[in-house]
């Protein structure tokens, strides 16, 4: 496991640079972390390469790794170097993936600068991009080298990011904490504390990891909610309405699947209701229509945790607890749909 380390980038980036002796450094920043992130980070390093890229999930694909990798080739970067990966879920994915295959893999650390990224995409070592439109379809698992959080920087967070990246916190909550999903839960978005919900997700997280680095089984954990929620995040991609955030989608994958955990008799009315309502108070809906749902459903047979054509899920088995590798069919998930839907209307 890489070190993960929660302090102000002042303390945390000079320590993390006086530990090697890099021949160069490269920081990837997308329009966001350039304008707001990137000039506390350009005061604390030496002379350095910055890759800019534009910003969004869309970006997250082939074509942007062939620009990055050819800015590294053009500032003559050998295997000695360091990339930063300054940015949410998109650049620590993307950047962290374009250093583990240039040269056969280069250093690299993870600045997170959104509650998403510092919660869960920075942490863990799964790296990628997006491939004909399916959601991390192309990756490596590979550690960083470390991982630098500084909480400050949530505060150039608009609402909306910060209630995306919440979800990941409930998450981790439902499958390893009841006591801290129940506290949670009586909260409203603002009243959170997200210093304490940074350390506490990095902790769940860091913890399942150790046991199971590359996903073999424990892992799987980690996506609950992800099946149906990474689906319905890719159907919307391709639609003409209002894009999904990340967590606004896992947050539909959540309610769904915590319906379908229910009809298989794994958790209770009360924890159903308990997800329902807070999520729905916290997110609102997304309106799902009829026509949706097959297009949604086609797009879980590309779910990384399938056997064959086997849709397998990690399904809550009561509140803190989840269980894996849960095969569910077509109908099961439609109904999980429908349930999302029934409660929108």
């Amino acid at each position: 496991m890489s070190t993960v380390t929660i302090a102000p980038l002042a303390e945390s980036l000079p320590a993390f640079l006086d530990s090697y002796d890099f021949s160069a450094i490269a920081v990837i920043a997308d329009n966001h972390t350039f304008r707001f992130c990137y000039p506390e980070l350009k005061a604390l390093l030496p002379k350095h390469t910055l890759v800019r890229i534009k910003s969004g999930e869309e970006q997250k694909h082939l074509a942007t790794c062939e620009m990055i990798w050819d800015a590294l080739t053009r500032a003559n970067f050998d295997r000695h170097a360091l990339v930063l990966n300054l940015g949410g879920g998109v650049i620590g994915d993307m950047g962290g993936f374009c250093a583990a295959t240039y040269k056969r893999g280069i250093a690299f650390a993870q600045i997170p600068t959104t509650l998403l990224s510092q919660v869960d995409a920075s942490v863990g070592g799964k790296l990628g991009i997006d491939f004909r439109g399916f959601k991390n379809h192309i990756g490596v698992f590979q550690q960083p080298n470390a991982v630098l959080i500084d909480t400050t920087f949530l505060t150039t967070l608009p609402e909306r990011e910060l209630r995306s990246g919440f979800a990941e916190v409930i998450k981790h909550c439902l499958i390893a904490d009841a006591a801290k999903w129940d506290e949670i839960r009586r909260r409203d978005l603002e009243e959170q504390d997200w210093s304490a919900l940074v350390a506490h997700s990095v902790a769940v997280k860091e913890n399942v990891v150790a046991q199971d680095p590359t996903e073999k089984g424990l892992r799987k954990i980690l996506n609950f909610g992800h099946t149906l929620g990474h689906a319905v995040e890719t159907y919307y991609l391709t639609q003409p309405r209002k894009r999904l955030l990340h967590g606004e989608a896992i947050a539909v994958g959540m309610v769904a699947e915590a319906f379908i955990a229910h009809h298989k008799k794994m958790i209770d009315q009360s924890l159903l209701t308990q997800i329902e309502e807070y999520i729905f108070a916290v997110y609102g809906n997304v309106r799902l229509v009829e026509e949706d749902i097959e297009p949604i459903l086609s797009l879980t047979l590309q779910d990384k945790k399938n056997r064959g054509r086997e849709v397998r899920m990690s399904l809550l088995d009561g509140a803190g607890s989840c269980a894996f590798d849960i095969a569910v069919t077509a109908s099961e998930m439609r109904k999980g749909l429908e349930f999302y839907r029934g409660i929108n209307k």
